[in-house]
């Protein structure tokens, strides 16, 4: 069983400088600027979780892989040995919002497998290419959870 999750509660940015100010730049204009990854020219999303033993409101940008209105949210965390953070986040409490665009709106994620993931997997190394590289530098298989709006 899952937690409701506290989006009023108390935010605590990243620890990476970089990961905070684009989300802050991103917030604070709506997604008018900050919102691409760095300066590639490829679109991001904010996604905000909560965290699974603090509390603590978290944000982090992830690259844009958007069909028919789901969102996949992909735990590369650049290929590393282990899962990002938030992937605890989102298997605690499925419960997120995403910003793509001028306002958050609240989502709930699933993790996939099989031919979906498959689908999923395809479609973000096509929105985002290095996903590939990731991928066959790491043992684990990279987790990929879709987002659906709820309500």
């Amino acid at each position: 069983m899952t937690a409701d999750a506290n989006f009023d509660g108390e935010y605590e940015p990243s620890k990476w400088d970089w990961v905070a100010e684009q989300v802050e730049r991103y917030e604070s204009t709506n997604g008018a600027e900050a919102a691409t990854l760095r300066d590639s020219g490829l679109p991001i999303i904010v996604m905000t979780t909560v965290g699974h033993n603090s509390g603590k409101v978290r944000k982090v940008p992830l690259m844009r892989v958007e069909h028919e209105g789901e969102y996949a949210v992909i735990a590369s965390v650049g290929g590393r040995p282990s899962n990002p953070g938030w992937y605890h986040n989102l298997v605690a409490n499925p419960k997120v919002l995403i910003q793509d665009g001028p306002a958050p709106f609240e989502t709930e994620v699933r993790i996939v497998d099989g031919e979906e993931r498959a689908a999923w997997w395809e479609r973000a190394v096509a929105a985002y290419p290095p996903y590939a590289e990731y991928q066959a530098k790491t043992d684990r298989v990279i987790p990929v959870f879709i987002s659906r709006a709820v309500g």
